[in-house]
C-alpha cells in the first residue's frame, strides 16, 4: 500500500539528513560511526536537493532512479551494521534502526505521485 506521496516523501528525506547530521551529537558517536552519519547526512541530502520532487530545489535526478537508490541504501545500512559492527560500534542500533526506515519509508511511497518538471 503506498501512503506516502512524494510531498510527504520529501519531508521525510529532509528529516533524515536532520537525523543523520545530529546523531553523533545527540547519541554520542565519534569515530567512524559519526563520519558515517555523516556522509549518510550529506548524500542524502544532496540526494534530496537534486531530485525531482516536491521540495527538490534542482529537480536533476529523476524521482525514479531516487527510489532505486534508498531501495538500495535501506538494507545496505542494516546489513553493514549487523555484519560489520566493528565499523559501527556502539551506534549499530541507530544504523539498523535508520536502515529499517528507510527500507519502510521506500516501500509505503508512491515514486509515481511525483510530476516530472518541464
Amino acid at each position: 500500500m503506498k501512503i506516502l506521496n512524494a510531498s510527504i516523501h520529501s519531508t521525510l528525506d529532509y528529516a533524515t539528513v536532520v537525523a543523520f547530521a545530529s546523531a553523533p551529537t545527540l547519541l554520542g558517536f565519534s569515530g567512524a560511526p559519526a563520519v558515517l552519519a555523516y556522509l549518510l547526512a550529506g548524500f542524502h541530502l544532496a540526494m534530496t536537493v537534486l531530485t525531482d520532487m516536491p521540495l527538490g530545489l534542482m529537480k536533476i535526478i529523476p524521482m525514479r532512479l531516487h527510489a532505486m537508490v534508498e531501495m538500495l541504501v535501506g538494507p545496505t545500512l542494516i546489513a553493514t551494521a549487523l555484519m560489520a559492527p566493528s565499523l559501527v560500534m556502539g551506534a549499530q542500533g541507530f544504523f539498523v534502526a535508520s536502515g529499517i526506515a528507510i527500507c519502510t519509508v521506500w516501500f509505503l511511497s508512491d515514486y509515481r505521485s511525483a510530476t516530472p518538471s518541464a
